[in-house]
């Protein structure tokens, strides 16, 4: 069955209320109302040629016409502790950092907390954050 308007906006409503609770400390960055990212608030340096950026990439949420994708990357360091707090929604992880959600009911509003909260904590100790 596919997304209906409707749900599309409740995934994205439930996503962006959970990613401004972080946020300050984190950088919250809106292109528009189904697109937005949050950052690092730590200048640090990255790449090969270790440019400074104005933060480290967190996570971002992107709308689609069938799913509502978001991108998670402190996950990406340390899985098993993050599917621990968020199981129903790494069930809909799809490579390492992205979530495909095409339900409503597989993004819950407290594991989404926890998730970002954890999240936030490894940032900090990772030296991305002031």
């Amino acid at each position: 069955m596919p997304l209906t308007t409707a749900d599309r906006e409740n995934i994205t409503d439930t996503l962006r209320t959970a990613l401004q609770k972080v946020s300050p400390p984190m950088v919250f960055k809106a292109t528009n109302n189904d697109s937005f990212e949050l950052i690092g608030n730590k200048e640090v340096p990255y790449g090969a040629s270790k440019k400074l950026i104005p933060g480290m990439y967190f996570a971002s949420v992107v709308a689609r016409k069938d799913m509502v994708s978001f991108y998670f990357f402190p996950c990406y360091t340390n899985p098993k502790e993050f599917n621990n707090v968020a199981p129903q929604l790494f069930k809909t992880l799809k490579g390492k950092t992205c979530f495909n959600i095409k339900k409503p009911e597989q993004v819950q509003a407290t594991e989404l907390n926890k998730l970002l909260k954890l999240g936030v904590a490894e940032w900090k100790k990772a030296g991305y954050m002031k």
